[in-house]
């Protein structure tokens, strides 16, 4: 009579085994299977959003501009949509990107509720990109001067001029020669943030025109107000957009503000 009560405990204890083993197997096959579904299922891509609005003068660039990072971002996995309306600038319409890119827009070009939802954006933890032009926009709105770094001064006419790369540990920066010549409008600066990570300056000894000495910045990136912001001052002309250099060095900056 034991030995049926052993061996009943005991076949009843191993048929409690072999269903747990089984439900180990169940469950190892489900979680394989739902990893290798992870992988098969596309990503979302984050969003960028290219702003061009112009109230002063008006590159001939923002064309070519437009399609060059919507070209980067087909071939580095972020969608690009473009617009010059302002009222673009909601709550609503901003969350679904990750970026901002200020494509040479010059003078105001946001109204003041466009404004605080653009300063919301940004302290969500969002990013901005200012390409040339956008250091010639918004004067009167103090945090977008300090968010963008400095605020356009003049320039002289369009020369050749050589760039030191000062910062090589930036993906904008990372791929640039030392010295990197090449020809551009140069702007000077006023109200300069003191804030801001200098990546690369301007040899005032190899062009006629500038007026911020030995530190003069040509593009910076910094943390700011909870987001993150880079400014190149690059970008006036048609044939930025298509120099493979510039465009890493554009593509670094959008990625930095993606967080990559």
């Amino acid at each position: 009579m034991i030995e049926k009560i052993l061996f009943f405990f005991t076949d009843f204890k191993m048929n409690l085994i072999m269903k747990f083993i089984t439900l180990l197997k169940s469950a190892f096959f489900l979680l394989s299977a739902l990893i290798v579904f992870s992988f098969l299922i596309p990503k979302k891509q984050p969003a960028v959003l290219v702003f061009s609005k112009t109230n002063g003068y008006r590159h001939s660039s923002i064309p070519a501009g437009i399609a060059a990072i919507r070209a980067l971002g087909a071939t580095n996995n972020f969608t690009v949509d473009a617009t010059e309306d302002s009222l673009a600038f909601t709550d609503e319409n901003l969350s679904k990107y990750k970026v901002v890119i200020f494509l040479n827009t010059t003078l105001n070009v946001l109204g003041e509720a466009q404004e605080k939802a653009f300063e919301k954006f940004i302290q969500k933890g969002c990013g901005f990109v200012g390409v040339h032009a956008a250091a010639d926009c918004e004067y009167d709105w103090p945090w977008y001067v300090k968010m963008v770094g400095a605020s356009f001064l003049s320039h002289p006419e369009q020369q050749v001029a050589k760039l030191l790369v000062k910062d090589k540990s930036h993906g904008s920066t990372k791929h640039l020669p030392d010295v990197w010549e090449r020809k551009d409008e140069w702007y000077n600066f006023k109200s300069i943030n003191p804030d801001v990570k200098v990546l690369i300056t301007i040899d005032e000894n190899s062009y006629k025109g500038g007026k911020n000495g030995d530190n003069h910045p040509m593009a910076w990136y910094h943390s700011y107000d909870g987001g993150r912001a880079f400014y190149t001052e690059m970008g006036h002309t048609d044939e930025s957009f298509s120099e493979p250099l510039y465009l890493q060095h554009l593509l670094g900056g959008i990625q930095y503000a993606l967080k990559r």
